[in-house]
């Protein structure tokens, strides 16, 4: 985690080696990590998606280039004014904030254009977005779990117990984990869970306070915030992690994103992902095994299956075994669908048992 002096620095930094190519006579321009499919490698050693060795040059040789410059020129200072002041924005506002620059070239022409430009600094800098005070939409992600930490907030420091202090809804994750300092922890895992119906289920039959989980709640694809935040589970306090999700291919990319990072925010997976978690269901040999409620797979699904075949991020036995059985059956399956069985049977039976299997509980 960056300061804000480092943050603003860098920016400034940026903004001055646009003037001294002015300076120099030279059209001024921006090297970036060519942010395509095909410069995404999986980086072994790691075991994270990063960007290859290919750059694109943004110049301000056309006016497409001279218009994107402008507008990164305008964000550079506006970032810089906003850590000078102490505040903070969504990228929503910013989008809408362009309208009021005195520019109208400068202003953006959708919320996808000022994302992408805020993602451009992140990585031209080295920065990110956390550090620049810019916050996305509320994820509405969540923990539950015997952990103590103190979170910095506006009004100061305050301390809370993950189970103690809060509701049945659980502790917030904020915008920026890097703000959090572990003070006790008695969790034993870390449980990442795909949807709020499970999550509710787990902690409402007291599965954080029985197995010492600490329920991490993804809310679908989960957001940046989330996957720092296990990571530093993982790192920080030592926590095994496992992912539960639904058993669909859409499903074994949340795991995917989680674990070895995703495409879109690959100049972050040494920060974002968490390549010790491990994926603990729904099985396609579960669908199977428990005769569970399932749905035919589309052609979507089949497709996606059978990209994931191809994906480094699967293929390792287990994945091939599981992949090419779902294919076979041609079914997939929700995790509430183990609700079938009745509503206790994902704390007493189904979890105990598969977390045993994997040594983590």
């Amino acid at each position: 985690m960056k300061t804000d002096a480092d943050a603003r620095d860098e920016l400034i930094d940026l903004a001055a080696d646009f003037y001294d190519q002015f300076a120099a006579g030279k059209i001024p321009e921006m090297e970036l990590p060519t942010r395509t499919k095909s410069n995404i490698e999986y980086d072994e050693e790691s075991g994270v998606w990063t960007y290859g060795d290919r750059t694109s040059i943004r110049s301000a040789n056309s006016v497409n280039g001279a218009r994107k410059l402008l507008k990164a020129a305008f964000t550079i200072e506006f970032l810089a004014d906003q850590l000078d002041e102490d505040r903070s924005s969504t990228l929503r506002e910013l989008y809408y904030l362009s309208e009021s620059w005195d520019n109208d070239e400068a202003q953006f022409s959708s919320q996808d254009e000022s994302n992408d430009l805020v993602e451009d600094l992140e990585i031209v800098t080295g920065v990110t977005r956390e550090d620049f005070h810019m916050r996305p939409e509320e994820s509405g992600a969540k923990v539950m779990g015997p952990l103590r930490l103190r979170e910095q907030t506006n009004r100061g420091d305050r301390d809370i117990h993950c189970q103690l202090d809060v509701g049945q809804g659980g502790y917030q994750i904020p915008n920026n984990p890097d703000t959090i300092e572990f003070l006790e922890n008695d969790a034993e895992f870390v449980l990442c869970v795909e949807t709020g119906g499970m999550r509710d289920r787990l902690v409402e039959n007291g599965f954080d306070e029985a197995y010492d989980a600490l329920i991490v709640h993804l809310g679908g694809q989960p957001a940046r915030a989330t996957r720092r935040l296990t990571k530093r589970f993982r790192d920080e306090l030592d926590l095994p992690v496992v992912v539960f999700t639904d058993g669909d291919p859409w499903s074994y990319r949340i795991y995917g994103s989680v674990a070895y990072g995703s495409i879109k925010s690959a100049h972050l997976s040494k920060y974002l992902a968490t390549p010790e978690a491990r994926f603990v269901g729904i099985q396609p040999a579960d669908i199977v095994e428990y005769d569970l409620p399932s749905d035919p797979l589309s052609d979507s699904d089949v497709n996606a299956l059978e990209s994931e075949l191809e994906d480094p991020r699967f293929q390792t036995d287990y994945w091939e075994e599981q992949i090419e059985l779902q294919l076979d059956i041609g079914k997939k399956s929700e995790q509430q669908s183990l609700a079938s069985r009745g509503l206790d049977f994902v704390t007493e039976t189904y979890l105990p048992e598969r977390l045993e299997e994997m040594g983590v509980a």
